[in-house]
């Protein structure tokens, strides 16, 4: 599980790569299911949860990044 703080010091690039990681790691772990071979069942709920945060934080970034070019044009 991502802790908000790991993840707020990540860059941009890195929140990306993890978001691609998790959603291919999300996809086997949904064919794992369907087969009936899944242990731990709680990781499938982790990994949603954990993609919505890195989602969520990559989205409050882009908009600090935007204010900020905002600001500095109007100085």
């Amino acid at each position: 599980m991502l802790k908000v703080d790991d993840v707020r010091a990540m860059t941009l690039d890195e929140i990306e790569a993890k978001v691609d990681a998790s959603k291919k790691e999300s996809f086997s772990l949904r064919v794992q299911a369907k087969t009936g071979k899944l242990e731990r069942q709680h990781r499938m709920r982790e990994l949603k949860k954990d993609i919505a945060r890195l989602l969520t934080i990559k989205r409050e970034m882009k908009t600090r990044e935007a204010k900020d070019k905002e600001k500095h044009k109007e100085q």
